[in-house]
């Protein structure tokens, strides 16, 4: 019943020189998951990518037919950055969504996220942001 399914990118292949490797995971998990009708989502955990990293992930979720991009799991050392949001915004069509997830606490964060290109937020601080 899922509608969408989350992968994590292999930042293991990524780091290592296997970077057309990842593109290919990509496409493949897309294809079988939009033969299903549901959406993809890859979380390529900002934390441990510099800025150049960023957009090349981004520009491969682009050519791959990634739905959503979500900045991290929560379980890395830190969480959405707005340079971050604004850098994937500024590679990422409008079609392609981006997930702000880890480190979104204040509804001044939460502000702050969309105000950079957030279109959805991953946080488990709702009740105080809403309030």
């Amino acid at each position: 019943g899922a509608d969408k399914i989350d992968i994590v990118m292999n930042l293991s292949a990524l780091k290592n020189g296997t970077k057309e490797w990842v593109k290919i995971e990509f496409a493949r998990c897309a294809k079988l998951i939009h033969e299903s009708g549901k959406l993809l989502k890859v979380i390529i955990e900002t934390a441990y990518l510099d800025a150049d990293e960023i957009v090349e992930c981004c520009k491969m979720c682009v050519d791959s037919g990634v739905d959503i991009v979500k900045t991290s799991t929560g379980m890395a050392s830190s969480g959405a950055k707005v340079e971050d949001v604004k850098l994937m915004r500024s590679v990422l069509p409008e079609h392609i969504e981006i997930k702000a997830s880890g480190g979104v606490r204040t509804k001044e964060a939460a502000i702050a996220m969309i105000e950079a290109g957030a279109t959805r937020l991953g946080t488990s601080s709702g009740i105080t942001i809403c309030s």
